[in-house]
């Protein structure tokens, strides 16, 4: 999404998710800002305005998934909405989703860690 991500993960091992999306955030932050410094995010700089500081809202919306049902509820959510939103046909087009490594094991820019298969097909399509 042009102004927001969905991220479905895992508990981690030696941090809370708190944490992980803390780090997360930071390191994306440190990146995205060190481009605009140097004039080379022209795209991005439009996002930021021209006192770039912040990339990140302070607020992040949670949602614990106790199900492998919930899970999948919430793929197809991520999965379907850049289509909802307008920005693509199918969403397979969107090129930041996993949509293409659950649906036909491709290899994509979003990187997938230890996820098993989901089926994805509802009502005769794939979600």
């Amino acid at each position: 999404m042009p102004e927001h991500i969905h991220l479905l993960i895992g508990e981690a091992e030696k941090a809370d998710p708190s944490r992980v999306v803390q780090a997360v955030k930071q390191g994306f932050a440190r990146r995205v800002l060190k481009r605009l410094r140097r004039g080379k995010a022209a795209a991005q700089a439009d996002l930021f305005g021209s006192a770039a500081e912040h990339v990140w809202q302070r607020r992040f919306y949670d949602f614990n998934v106790w199900s492998e049902r919930k899970r999948v509820e919430k793929l197809r959510y991520m999965h379907r909405n850049p289509v909802k939103r307008g920005l693509v046909l199918e969403p397979e087009q969107w090129p930041w989703s996993s949509f293409r490594n659950y649906a036909y094991g491709e290899a994509g820019a979003v990187r997938i860690n230890q996820w098993g298969p989901v089926i994805m097909a509802q009502k005769g399509r794939a979600a």
